[in-house]
């Protein structure tokens, strides 16, 4: 089956809210329900797995189009991004982060 027709089952069958792993760790799809101006949609929730093989965060980052990921990237390649998180790593160097098992899996 086609990435494509995948997506439009999932959109058609989901349940609102609906949160389904995909082959890429740490890469969730996620449907949202219809507003009063807009039809439901499908949008990708990026969560990197930890050690434990579950989501670090409860809710990950949730990107609708490809102009949000470009903006994302951005941000996350700023160098000083990193100075700041290392320097919070060293104020708090006991911080670690699981999250839970994922059972279904959208093929991507």
């Amino acid at each position: 089956m086609e990435i494509t027709e995948t997506l439009r089952g999932f959109l058609e069958s989901g349940d609102d809210w609906e949160r389904k792993p995909t082959s890429v760790p740490g890469v969730f799809l996620i449907k949202l329900p219809k507003t009063r101006t807009r039809p439901a949609s499908l949008a990708l929730e990026l969560n990197p797995i930890g050690e434990g093989g579950l989501p670090i965060k409860r809710k990950g980052v949730m990107i609708m189009n490809m102009h949000e990921h470009e903006a994302f990237r951005a941000l996350l390649e700023n160098p000083k991004i990193e100075t700041v998180l290392a320097a919070i790593e060293e104020l708090f160097p006991e911080r670690r982060h699981q999250g839970r098992p994922a059972n279904d899996v959208v093929e991507i």
